[in-house]
């Protein structure tokens, strides 16, 4: 009796085993894909773009198999809500709970800052995609954080080319965080010819501007040459409606990095004004960039907007680093192929920095057309600021 009752327990304890060996087994044909984004909050229409091209630069790298080496990449989404906490645990569970072999997101700096640490305590890759704080790939940064975005000083210094020229006087408006400080500090940092003459950092709810742009009319009205205030904002809230309280009257302009369609519409009642974008669907020439503006005018009948070329550039990087390993998803095995490596996006090629793996990448110094085809502000190209004329700083004390 006693030994049929041992023999039922090893044959138990056998199926157990095989039981619980299943899921691996068929895990091992799989690469999960964590996206954290911000599908809901403050910062939703940015998460959305984000991740449906994710979904298309996936697609197009796979040659629409969604397979690399035999495996199938399966993408989890998670809200963050643009909730710092919220981003930190869903990442946390992500690789331990859901064994995803790695990560792209967030859409918001703040909830990014929160992330870091998580994939250096796990040991798995982090790619960031959108969030733009300097910092991220700078002070705070470690081995497994690599980004496809651009950084605030990518943003400010092709600004600065832009409008950095003697005799010309400029005021920042920015929101008060992350987002806006590094970038009026990597803008202030840029200029080299213009001079800085007031930086006003307002709530990033604001929806009446009046006692900044006043603030920023009293810095600016008496100074001699070329006046500008420079904005830099994110997510809800017009800046631009300061364009309403006169300026000219005091001889004002505004400067401005490119943005999301909706919001440019604001820049259509200002031909003219300059600045740099990180990406407009109708300035890159490539085939990559054509492979998008085909795929989402299918899709949605609207071209591809600024950060669905950012999704689709993280999943370009995924799939080019992923072929190279055959697969394998070994984060020292990744980080070693990652650094330094190029891959194609529809902004053209980016690399990899081994210092600090942030993505060198061109951005585009525009000017603003006004054209009835189109409701919003057309960026039409001046001149493709390659990755090598601007010197972006290595932040990060490696």
């Amino acid at each position: 009796m006693h030994r049929r009752h041992l023999i039922a327990l090893a044959a138990l304890a056998a199926l157990g085993a095989t039981a619980a060996t299943l899921p691996a087994w068929a895990q091992s044909n799989e690469i999960r894909i964590a996206h954290v984004y911000s599908k809901t909050g403050a910062l939703e229409a940015y998460g959305k773009q984000t991740q449906t091209g994710l979904m298309m630069g996936l697609n197009y790298a796979t040659g629409g198999t969604m397979m690399v080496n035999g495996k199938k990449l399966v993408v989890l989404e998670k809200d963050d809500q643009g909730k710092p906490d919220l981003g930190k645990s869903l990442l946390a569970a992500a690789y331990s709970d859901d064994k995803a072999a790695l990560a792209v997101g967030p859409t918001a700096s703040g909830v990014a800052l929160a992330m870091l640490p998580v994939a250096e305590e796990y040991k798995k890759i982090l790619i960031v995609e959108p969030a733009v704080a300097d910092s991220i790939t700078g002070d705070k940064w470690n081995k497994y954080i690599f980004r496809t975005g651009r950084n605030s000083s990518q943003d400010a210094i092709s600004n600065a080319v832009a409008i950095d020229k003697a005799g010309v006087t400029v005021a920042t408006l920015a929101q008060d965080n992350a987002f806006g400080r590094d970038g009026v500090k990597a803008f202030g940092a840029a200029l080299k010819k213009a001079k800085l003459a007031h930086e006003e950092y307002l709530p990033p709810t604001t929806t009446d501007f009046t006692a900044g742009a006043q603030r920023l009319i009293d810095k600016l009205k008496d100074q001699p040459g070329r006046k500008i205030i420079w904005i830099v904002w994110a997510g809800a809230g017009n800046p631009f409606k300061i364009v309403d309280l006169d300026l000219k009257r005091y001889g004002i302009e505004i400067a401005t990095g490119g943005n999301i369609l909706p919001a440019m519409a604001a820049y259509k009642s200002l031909p003219g004004m300059e600045g740099a974008a990180y990406y407009y669907f109708g300035i890159p020439k490539n085939p990559v960039n054509e492979a998008l503006v085909a795929a989402h005018y299918k899709e949605f009948k609207t071209p591809p907007d600024f950060f669905t070329a950012g999704g689709f550039s993280a999943a370009m990087a995924v799939v080019t680093a992923l072929k190279k390993t055959n697969g394998d998803t070994n984060t020292n095995k990744l980080i070693s192929t990652m650094e330094g490596m190029s891959f194609d996006t529809p902004k053209g090629k980016m690399t990899f920095r081994k210092e600090d793996h942030q993505a060198m990448q061109s951005m585009y110094h525009f000017k603003i057309k006004a054209d009835p085809a189109f409701a919003w502000g057309v960026p039409e190209l001046v001149h493709e600021i390659k990755p090598e004329e601007m010197d972006i700083p290595i932040k990060n004390k490696r």
